[in-house]
């Protein structure tokens, strides 16, 4: 087999970006996401279009025992896992912390941080054995800084920023690389996801500037992957030309 990238929230947005890039270089894929259908129509195009291996997981990072099984009862060559890409992530709502809804702070504590650490410790336990990998996490500009009404959300990529440090220091003996990614803005599904399917709202959020695209973080994924084996590209924060902070922007 080829090269083995494993990307969780692989069919929108980012992660489809980083597939679509990392089959471009002739990775085999394990993709991980929650929407079977979507799930199916990624690995039939990405096949045709690349000519890679897929191994498609429908599952929730947050269901600790279900992507324990899934993971685990993979065949023995696809444990094989040169880089994994922990991208699934997300935001609800946009409240100050007295009017915030517990069930949206469980969401994003449950997937951005307990989601990405089930997913991690299973696949970074297989790259230990190998002595090699990397890790990319995806983070954001809000875990470099807190903006207004972004309390818990912050707080969940606060820790991602963290998470990553400790990783690069507990993988540094086994010859494992691991980087964090942190974009601004970009356009994704990650507003609309936000902001519980209203559409004209999450647009409202790009209103006279030019946000990153997905392509841009798949490109920066890219970048570090092919790095040489001596250089790992520990933190990179990626922002739009029009966003100087996590609330300072530039509209047209």
């Amino acid at each position: 087999m080829a090269k083995i990238a494993l990307i969780t929230g692989s069919t929108s947005g980012i992660g489809a970006a980083c597939a679509d890039t990392l089959a471009a270089q002739g990775y085999d894929l394990i993709l991980v996401a929650r929407r079977e259908n979507l799930l199916t129509t990624q690995t039939q195009e990405l096949t045709a279009k690349y000519g890679v291996q897929i191994k498609k997981i429908q599952a929730d990072v947050r269901d600790k025992e279900n992507i324990n099984y899934v993971l685990e009862t993979l065949p023995a060559e696809w444990k094989n896992v040169a880089v994994l890409v922990n991208n699934a992530g997300l935001s609800q709502g946009l409240d100050p912390i007295d009017k915030g809804d517990t069930d949206d702070w469980d969401r994003m504590i449950d997937t951005n941080v307990k989601g990405l650490l089930y997913v991690t410790k299973i696949v970074s336990s297989w790259m230990v054995e190998r002595k090699q990998g990397h890790i990319i996490n995806i983070g954001s500009i809000a875990g470099k800084e807190v903006y207004p009404n972004g309390n818990v959300y912050c707080a969940t990529k606060h820790a991602v920023d963290a998470l990553n440090k400790g990783m690069r220091i507990d993988l540094l003996p086994h010859g494992i690389k691991v980087t964090a990614i942190n974009p601004g803005m970009v356009e994704t599904e990650f507003s609309i996801v936000r902001f519980k399917g209203d559409e004209n709202r999450a647009k409202k959020v790009y209103d006279g500037l030019e946000p990153l695209m997905a392509q841009d973080i798949a490109d920066a994924v890219w970048y570090v992957v092919s790095r040489p084996a001596h250089v790992n590209i520990s933190d990179m924060l990626i922002m739009p030309t029009a966003q100087a902070t996590g609330t300072i922007v530039k509209r047209d």
